[in-house]
């Protein structure tokens, strides 16, 4: 198979899994990214795609998550967060901040008790991914440029795990940290979200091919393919030479700083425009991993993985508890970090308490836009001092 071949394959994967997706109930459960993830270990391992055009696929996997970084944090009202409930804000600050220790203290001690190389990725990846979501990890990926089969291994961990906390928290959460937090006020209502408040996070991808939603998506694609250039540029004066890291962080940025004109936040399909080249990443990435090193993996990372979960779940917990934060706010923040915005809505309706939907979805998005800055300066940080 050709360059070319490869390339429109990689592309062309994740419109089948979308599809695959809204049709079926079993493909539905697994999710797109898995899908796209499996589909790439599987021609990846074995032999479909030829040794020569791995950096093909490696060239498209750093071009795919630097335009999509942008298009996704193009639709963000960044002014708006000053109208999200005080308490939800504090929440997704304490949560945020209990990551960011557990993945400390972890890195330290993993560091101290093996011989783990570059330990200081765990901690990056994993606040890139538990303050936002698969955008900032696969950012990170690149700014710090992870080996592709820790990569892969690292998402599928997270994904399993993931899953675990998701349904301890819908079932049980409310029960079990209802003992430690205070009750939650009643709902005044003005915090209500629009019917169309998670619309952007479902997985309905048909306005991409309508008139509008395409010259929408085009145009947000033209502008992150101009912002990259500016950053690329910008990081090559500031450093001389190649800086991942700093590019990363300068697209980051640039995208929330043009997020800021009206006119940008109105291409509402530029959201979905950047998840489609998140697929498209996360096929090319999984072509290069090899299932040989995946089957040969230690309990190193899955233990890091959950012990960063589930011990940043419950300093969250403490913290809350510290801040006098009610139980719904809390639970609901802590799956729009740990999980994303997309799961605000189903735990909001298990609570039965949609006035919280709003400021989770908002407070998820804005762990999008730091996630990615946490990631990468921890990870930096550690590599320095740790």
């Amino acid at each position: 198979m050709t360059n070319a071949a490869t390339l429109l394959l990689a592309v062309c994967f994740p419109a089948l899994a979308l599809w695959l997706v809204a049709r079926y109930g079993w493909a539905q459960r697994l999710g797109t990214i898995a899908l796209c993830y499996a589909a790439g270990l599987l021609v990846g391992n074995t032999g479909l795609l030829p040794p020569e055009t791995l950096p093909a696929r490696s060239q498209l996997a750093e071009v795919a998550i630097a335009l999509a970084l942008p298009m996704i944090l193009f639709t963000m009202d960044v002014r708006a967060w000053s109208r999200t409930a005080p308490r939800a804000l504090w929440s997704m600050g304490l949560a945020v901040t209990s990551v960011v220790a557990v993945a400390t203290a972890l890195v330290v001690a993993v560091s101290q008790n093996t011989d783990l190389p570059r330990a200081h990725e765990l901690a990056g990846l994993a606040v890139g991914v538990y303050t936002g979501g698969t955008p900032n990890l696969a950012a990170i990926k690149v700014a710090l440029d992870v080996d592709d089969t820790r990569y892969l291994l690292f998402n599928a961990f997270d994904t399993v795990i993931s899953v675990a906390y998701l349904m301890f928290m819908v079932a049980l959460g409310k029960a079990v940290f209802g003992r430690l937090l205070v009750a939650p006020a009643e709902a005044s209502g003005g915090d209500q979200a629009s019917p169309s408040a998670g619309g952007a996070h479902d997985e309905d991808y048909l306005p991409l091919l309508e008139g509008r939603g395409l010259r929408n998506a085009a145009m947000s694609l033209l502008l992150a393919v101009a912002i990259v250039g500016v950053a690329i540029g910008t990081a090559e004066v500031l450093t001389d030479g190649d800086a991942p890291a700093l590019t990363i962080t300068l697209v980051s940025s640039f995208g929330i700083v043009a997020s800021l004109a009206p006119r940008v936040r109105r291409l509402e399909e530029s959201y979905k425009a950047g998840m489609y080249l998140i697929y498209v990443f996360s096929f090319a990435v999984a072509s290069m991993a090899s299932l040989d090193t995946l089957a040969g993996t230690d309990i190193v990372l899955p233990a890091f993985i959950a012990a960063t979960v589930f011990g940043s779940l419950a300093l969250h917990a403490l913290l809350c508890r510290l801040a006098r934060i009610d139980v719904d706010t809390f639970l609901v923040t802590s799956v729009a970090a740990i999980c994303s915005p997309a799961f605000v809505p189903l735990v909001a309706r298990s609570l039965g308490n949609p006035s919280l939907l709003l400021s989770g979805i908002t407070t998820g998005i804005i762990g999008y836009a730091v996630g990615t800055h946490l990631g990468i300066g921890l990870a930096l940080l550690l590599a320095h001092f740790a």
